[in-house]
């Protein structure tokens, strides 16, 4: 996929906790994002992008990957009833090399490394690096657990 994506179609979060904007790229092994960092995001302290947003950014990321098979129907049509929750289950050989300040757009690339799918819940390994240009800001490996539920009608 070529062109650039809302990724509130891919994942459950909005804001003040929605860390991506936009899908550059995604299939069904990697993913590319951008994040511009404002001064009123919740992990903006003095000016930084400390290193909890440079993780939720870099799970999120990742998690559309897997958000693929939740939020979007095989037509391509995206379900506006989906229903998910996830959790970073492992955090691996982090190396945060730098952190981005507020202004600053960071690209995110992650690429899958190992999947395992159940009845309604997804587990995976990921390979992932945040970058501020050509400088890397961050790398790790990180494992996710998403798991479908079941909407209740209020």
């Amino acid at each position: 996929m070529s062109t650039t994506i809302d990724i509130q179609n891919y994942l459950p979060h909005r804001a003040p906790l929605l860390m991506v904007d936009l899908i550059l790229s995604l299939d069904a092994h990697s993913v590319d994002t951008t994040f511009l960092i404002k001064e009123d995001n919740i992990f903006v302290d003095n000016g930084v992008f400390i290193e909890a947003g440079l993780i939720e950014n870099t799970a999120q990321t990742c998690s559309s990957i897997v958000g693929q098979k939740y939020f979007v129907d095989e037509e391509g049509d995206v379900d506006e009833n989906a229903s998910v929750i996830g959790f970073i289950s492992a955090l691996k050989n982090v190396k945060i090399h730098a952190l981005p300040k507020v202004g600053d757009t960071i690209k995110t690339k992650s690429t899958l490394v190992s999947k395992f799918v159940g009845d309604d819940y997804t587990l995976c390994t990921m390979s992932c690096q945040s970058l501020l240009e050509e400088k890397i800001l961050l790398e790790c490996e990180i494992n996710l657990f998403i798991q479908k539920t079941i909407s209740v009608a209020q």
